[in-house]
């Protein structure tokens, strides 16, 4: 009995421990590739959203100048009724690749900073 099971077990077929670190190695840089290339994606969506938002704030501000005569002092002249332009004001910050949208009071230029640039 004991024969028996002894041949039968050397005629058993499986991975060697060599073989499975192999493909954990190979698995692990397959995984650091990804990570590096995900990482360009955000950059790059970033760096939409900030030129979204800052086209938008543009948009408001000539609309408020269209209406008004004059150049909104801050954010709050945009987002409140009764000229109320835009829904809300762009909220990213320099935190992790963002970027920071700044509104000139005396002559509605818009600026960004950040993943715009």
């Amino acid at each position: 009995m004991l024969q028996q099971l002894r041949s039968a077990r050397k005629n058993e077929s499986g991975f060697t421990l060599i073989e499975l670190l192999i493909v954990i190695v190979i698995l692990g840089v397959l995984s650091g590739i990804v990570v590096f290339a995900v990482q360009g994606i955000n950059d790059r969506g970033n760096a939409a959203a900030c030129k979204t938002d800052k086209s938008s704030v543009i948009t408001a501000v000539e609309a408020y100048y269209a209406k008004t005569g004059s150049y909104p002092a801050d954010y709050a002249a945009l987002t409140t009724a009764p000229n109320q332009f835009l829904r809300a004001a762009p909220t990213a910050t320099m935190a992790n690749g963002g970027y920071v949208i700044t509104l000139g009071a005396s002559d509605g230029t818009v600026t960004a900073s950040g993943a715009c640039t």
